[in-house]
């Protein structure tokens, strides 16, 4: 029987086993339940992926077993499905005050952003299994970990045979990659369009991660790498947090796995599609719709893994769960020196600096050696539908690689002092507020010298995308003194968030309001984008 056929009966079974069919049976089992947990994953041989109600039922039972682990919810689905989040660590609760008051690191890891990518959903709940049975016990004298295993929860109950085709199972089927309202949860977070969007990035405020880890499986390219990995690829991101993770961080992972098994990870890349093609090792966006992306616009450290799609679920998992506890492992060793670097990024001034609009992706010196691997075609056994799967051939090819990203010829901007946002522009302001940037309102009329965006020209795009066609401008800023009424917004593009403020508010940012078309009206009527901002002085060399 597979998760997407599973009765009620099926669920309440494991309720049972697990003591969870009433709240009192939970005290009941927890003499055998660090033993007997199991991931539904796990009890169906890697046939089937764990069903939302079997997470929360891991999750309270984990909890049951350690005093160390606090169970919470940071938010609500579209559905109304309660997100779980679990507290890792030698605090008394999950409340943001008590994770943030001890002096540690804090990581926060999340999985199943997209419903039908599974295997850090059931990487995390084994992780938790094992910290709840008191293992790895080192890494919380460092660390307090904060543990998603299921975003999306509304795309993981859609689950369907024909999810995910030619992914590798499991065969019992998986969820969407979609949200209940259609929307990509991995470019939502500049829009915050979703409720599970709005309510991460309020948990990304409220506990304040030093560092972010998002797990994925990937599609596509087949290759010989067991995973492929990311760290933010804007290239406005503190630099110092681009070059630990590329220089230090990914390849310490990288090889501690290869020695101990035996398994290929490498940056994450797809070759160029189309007949002719010449080929190259490109990774994906740069713009922080992305999570990772986004959470480097904070100053905070981000990775993404992406498990390779055509090896068994059993082994994706495995190489994810290495994935997460070498970068854990890496956190602990680092831990002071990687709080420091966070603290040096928020206190690093942006304004006056020249930042990127948009971007490019930047090609390697010299070509570099990508390991490509085949897959075969195997019948799922139920459907008969092709799935792919991995066969053990390494065709290491040289190629030109693109992993990182640079500023566009015609994208450099000086970022500001401030820019000051019209009160009327209440979805602007909402749209800064759920980011957890607020503005300052002007307590009469001022007069100001500032610049303003004449637009010289506009487009949109012909296809929709996540419900939008997307807006580009063009134009220059100009010098203007301007009077503005009691109640405009000074919003000061400072250290901690001045980096995504300038993505969001300026016109010619590639994934900014403008582009979201959070302006349209203005813009279609106007040259004059509504918008000002307050030239600054360039910041001091460090």
């Amino acid at each position: 029987m597979h998760s997407a056929a599973k009765g009620s009966a099926c669920r309440l079974a494991s309720a049972v086993f697990l003591g969870l069919a009433m709240p009192g049976c939970v005290a009941a089992a927890q003499g055998d339940a660090g033993a007997d947990l199991q991931t539904w994953a796990e009890r169906t041989g890697y046939q089937e992926t764990t069903g939302f109600e079997e997470v929360v039922e891991f999750v309270e039972v984990a909890a049951a077993l350690s005093d160390r682990v606090h169970v919470t919810s940071f938010g609500t689905t579209v559905e109304g499905r309660s997100l779980p989040l679990v507290v890792v660590g030698d605090v008394p609760d999950a409340r943001p005050a008590s994770v943030r008051a001890p002096d540690r690191l804090r990581i926060w890891l999340q999985a199943n952003i997209h419903g039908g990518e599974v295997c850090g959903k059931e990487a995390l709940l084994m992780l938790l299994r094992d910290l709840a049975n008191r293992e790895h016990e080192e890494w919380l004298l460092s660390l307090t970990l904060l543990i998603v295993p299921i975003y999306n929860a509304d795309g993981n109950e859609r689950m369907a045979l024909g999810n995910r085709p030619y992914q590798l199972g499991p065969v019992g089927g998986m969820g969407t990659r979609r949200n209940a309202q259609g929307l990509d949860l991995n470019r939502d977070h500049m829009k915050l369009e979703s409720p599970e969007a709005r309510a991460l990035v309020r948990a990304y405020r409220d506990y304040d991660p030093h560092v972010v880890i998002d797990l994925h499986t990937t599609n596509g390219t087949q290759h010989a790498y067991h995973l492929t990995y990311a760290p933010p690829l804007h290239p406005n991101t503190y630099p110092a947090i681009d070059a630990l993770l590329r220089d230090e961080w990914l390849p310490a992972v990288t090889d501690a796995v290869r020695a101990t098994d035996g398994w290929d990870f490498y940056h994450y890349g797809n070759l160029p599609r189309g007949e002719g093609a010449a080929p190259s090792w490109r990774t994906f966006d740069h713009r922080p719709r992305f999570n990772n992306n986004y959470v480097g616009l904070r100053n905070r450290i981000a990775l993404i893994s992406e498990a390779y799609a055509y090896a068994p679920f059993e082994e994706r998992v495995a190489a994810t769960l290495r994935f997460v506890e070498e970068s854990l492992a890496f956190a602990h060793a680092h831990a002071e020196r990687i709080a420091t670097l966070v603290a040096a990024a928020d206190a690093m001034p942006v304004a006056g600096r020249t930042l990127a609009t948009r971007a490019v992706p930047r090609r390697s010196p010299e070509p570099v050696e990508i390991l490509l691997g085949r897959t075969e075609e195997v019948p799922h056994p139920e459907t008969g539908d092709p799935m792919r799967r991995r066969l053990e051939i390494v065709e290491a090819t040289l190629m030109d690689e693109y992993v990182a990203f640079e500023a566009a010829e015609d994208g450099l901007e000086v970022a500001p002092a401030s820019y000051y946002v019209p009160a009327d522009l209440v979805a602007v302001v909402d749209l800064l507020a759920a980011h957890g940037v607020d503005g300052v309102p002007l307590e009469i009329d001022t007069t100001v010298s500032a610049e303003q965006f004449v637009v010289s020209g506009t487009s949109l795009a012909e296809r929709p995308f996540e419900g939008h066609r997307l807006r580009t401008v063009e134009g220059a800023w100009t010098a203007v003194e301007r009077t503005l009424p009691a109640g405009t917004l000074a919003f000061p593009v400072t250290p901690a968030t001045g980096r995504l403020v300038f993505a969001l508010l300026e016109p010619r940012s590639d994934d900014g309001i403008v582009n979201w078309n959070l302006l349209d009206e203005r813009i279609e009527t106007s040259p004059i984008y509504p918008i000002l901002r307050v030239p600054a002085a360039p910041p001091p060399e460090p």
